[in-house]
Formats: C-alpha cells, structure tokens, sequence
C-alpha cells in the first residue's frame, strides 16, 4: 500500500497542475484528497468536472433496473452491513425461483432492462439450513443456484442480469458469463489494517483486500466487464483511499474491463455494530470523487444519488458521469432506508447543473460491440437493446 510520507511538502499548486496535465502519482493524490475548504476544494472539483466534462460530455447516464436479493444470508459479519442476516434471524430469506421471477417481470414491465442480483457470501459455508435449502434447489452452491436464476431471468423476462454475488473463482465467472453481459464486486478498501480485531472486517474472511482483487483480475482474464468501487468513511485513511483507487487503476490499465467505479459513502444505520461512526460529508464525498475522477481518468465513475439525501446534484460538479441503477419498483436492500429518487426528478435535477439524463444497459455503452467483452451467445440479446452508441 502507497502511504503519503509526513515530509513530503509537495504543494498543492503542484499537485493540481499535474493532475490538469493528465499527470496524478499517488503523492499529487496525496495531497489533493486533503484539499481545504475554500479555495483549494473549489479549484480541484472545478479540475475533475472539467475532466469529465473533456471525456464524457454532458451526459449523466443510469440503468433502470429491478433488485433481486437472492439470498441475504451471509457467513460474513461486515460492521456497517444491514443487509446479511443468519437463519432464523428476523428478515432472514433466500428467494425461491418463482418470486425471482415474479420481480423481474414486474421490472419488465416497469421498462426495466437491467436485474441486479446481489447476495449474501457463501452462506452455505457456515450454514447447514443454507446447505439443505439449496439441496432442495436441486444445487450444491448458492453461486450455482445465481448462475440458473439468471439464466432463467435472461430467458423469461428479457431483462439483462447483473451478478453481485461476493468472491468468485474462474469457473464460477465463466458460468456467469454465459448470462450476465456485466458482473460486479466491490473492492472497499486495499487496507488490509481494516480487517484486525474491532474493525469493520475483522470477522469478513471474504473482505481480504487480495481476495477481492484476485476476482477482480480474473474477471479481467476472461474479459467481463466489471463494476468495482470503493467504500469512504469505514475508518480508512485518506491515502487507503488513494491506494485503492490505484489498485483500481492498475487492473483496468492492464485489462480494461472495469467499466465502473463506484465511490459509494457509507451511511450510519440503528442496528449495525457502526451505528454511531461518523459519516463523511457531502464535501468529503465530494473531494473524494473529484480525485477518483483524476486518477481513473477516463474510467466511468458512479455514486449512488439516494445515499446523499437531497444534495445528490452537488456531486455532479466533482466529475461523476452515472448514478448507477435506480429502480421504479424496487427499494435499495443494501439501503432499505433511502429511497431512490424519481427518475423524472432525477433528469430534472441533473439538467439544472447542465447536464442530460440518459439510459444506459448494465453493461456500460464502451463494452456493447466489443466482441472480446460479451458471450457470442449474450451479444445479440444485448445489442437488441441498444441504440448505435451502446446506450438503451
């Protein structure tokens, strides 16, 4: 992991000007994270807006879509989740196929195209209930149980699945691959200190910052185009920050399949074991961004709008250029608290800071006529459903 030495006394003038040359090393990054109020802050989100606005234009795109919590099950114990939740437990649920597709015909006819899959880790691992649930499944696997539901999603409603589901190995990815012209999964953080005793990680074996960059790169190997992100406010550092970002950065350069980068703010709950850590600001999520739009460079980058209450538009001008998925009819589960907003508020809100709303698929429009990006067998599906420029 880079960390910003204390000597280092690289102006901040400096370290801007290099970033407006298309120039950020981790130390400018470094030094451009602690931006002050003010002066400082203005001028570095004025640089990443500028930037976007360079390599993406004037268009602030999202994905319609439907969430399917598969299962909310888990044998990870994040400190900031309120999603997972152990058999028995109140709210416990692992989805039967029948409902999975009840939701996702519901969406269709909404005017969804995108079923976002997200689940719980490898429950079965530490739950006999979740091993005799999936055995009357007819699967062996919670992975394998993912792959047949978003195959049958594929198949009968014509919704585009996009897999969320935690560590994935080769095989795993290939099988999902056949089904999903996208898949994500979060990086979080690169700070490995996150994992020790009474930190957010400490009882999340599949939260290993390696773990999570293997699949991460192995989603590269075969080609998948890929949303990762990072998670501020958990109790990194701003140089963690710096570090992920680069982590980031590094795999796309050598790949280039991540087709989005979310940096996503956490938010306090009542019943998580966080519930009284502070949350960033709006400006600290917002100095975030503008750096994580500098040192991803073309990269698109993503914040979900629902998690900055009404001052979501403000992040427009620190170089975002999506807002991810936003459904007409499902809640957020991760965030059952904050509802997304109205996609006719969301366009209204996003044209009064100057920009155009537009709809794009799961996968993003850079990956659409890629042939290497999408399965032979997925890529009519998918483009069947995109305009000449990649978008819905």
């Amino acid at each position: 992991m880079y960390v910003l030495s204390p000597s280092v006394t690289i102006p901040f003038a400096e370290a801007l000007a290099a970033a407006r040359a298309g120039v950020v090393t981790p130390e400018a990054a470094g030094v451009l994270i602690r931006a002050r109020a003010g002066a400082e802050c203005d001028s570095l989100l004025a640089a990443a807006a500028r930037r976007r606005d360079e390599l993406k234009g004037r268009r602030i795109t999202y994905s319609k879509k439907v969430f399917i919590p598969l299962t909310n099950l888990c044998r990870d114990y994040c400190g900031y989740c309120t999603f997972r939740k152990d058999p028995g437990q109140a709210g416990a649920h692992t989805m039967t196929p029948d409902e999975v597709i009840a939701v996702a015909e519901a969406g269709a006819r909404l005017g969804c195209k995108e079923a976002l899959f997200s689940l719980g880790d490898r429950p079965e691992a530490i739950f006999p209930e979740m091993r005799e649930r999936l055995r009357q499944l007819g699967h062996r696997t919670t992975l394998g149980y993912l792959a047949e539901m978003c195959g049958r999603v594929l198949n009968e409603t014509g919704l585009l699945p996009h897999a969320n589901p935690g560590l994935m190995g080769r095989k795993d990815l290939e099988r999902l691959r056949e089904f999903n012209a996208s898949m994500g999964l979060m990086l979080e953080a690169t700070s490995e200190r996150l994992t020790a005793a009474g930190m957010p990680h400490d009882r999340a074996p599949d939260k290993r910052p390696a773990l999570r960059l293997k699949t991460i790169e192995e989603a590269g190997r075969l080609r998948i185009p890929f949303t990762t992100g990072i998670l501020i406010g958990i109790g990194e550092t701003l140089d963690e920050r710096v570090d992920a970002l680069f982590a980031i950065r590094r795999l796309h350069d050598r790949y280039g399949h991540i087709q989005e980068v979310i940096v996503q703010n956490f938010r306090a709950k009542p019943d998580i074991p966080m519930r009284l850590h502070r949350e960033p600001s709006v400006d600290e999520h917002a100095t975030t961004l503008a750096v994580a739009r500098l040192i991803l460079r073309d990269m698109n980058v993503q914040a979900p709008p629902n998690l900055s209450d009404e001052k979501y538009p403000s992040l427009l001008r620190a170089g975002l250029n999506d807002w991810g998925g936003i459904s007409p009819l499902t809640i957020d589960f991760i965030n059952p608290e904050k509802p997304w907003p109205h996609i006719a508020s969301l366009a209204e809100r996003t044209a009064a800071e100057g920009y155009e709303l537009s709809e794009r698929l799961s996968v993003y429009p850079e990956y659409v006529y890629r042939d290497e990006f999408i399965d032979a067998r997925l890529a009519p599906r998918v483009r069947a459903m995109a305009n000449e420029g990649g978008l819905a």
